[in-house]
């Protein structure tokens, strides 16, 4: 069984540490060029659609200090951007694997608690 390390990301000059499920070791080295990297370790491209819910995200966490699981990330997606975007239709499509994970670690943020 192979065990689990930490890797690093080189963004623009730094090392960002990300710890093994590929979060940032610290929030503080969070910036979108962090996020358009991790989106492009993914093999994903992000747009202004991304981009709305990754500052929805943020959002969310500079005022629970958490980062939302998939029904609290619904319902604060539908608060920002309106019923057509706060579905989870919508968050599927943009974040096919797993929206509130997939999500929050590209803004930056911790694993949402009770996700998989």
């Amino acid at each position: 069984m192979a065990i689990n390390t930490a890797r690093v990301l080189n963004v623009e000059g730094r090392s960002v540490a990300l710890d093994p499920e590929g979060y940032l070791v610290s929030l503080d080295d969070w910036s979108p060029a962090v996020a358009e990297a991790l989106a492009a370790d993914d093999d994903r491209q992000l747009t202004a659609e991304h981009w709305e819910v990754i500052e929805v995200l943020r959002d969310f966490y500079r005022r629970f200090e958490a980062a939302p699981a998939m029904r609290p990330l619904v319902k604060a997606v539908r608060q920002a951007l309106g019923e057509e975007k706060g579905n989870s239709l919508y968050l599927m499509r943009l974040f096919p694997e797993s929206p509130a994970k997939v999500a929050a670690r590209l803004a930056g943020l911790p694993k949402p608690t009770n996700c998989l």
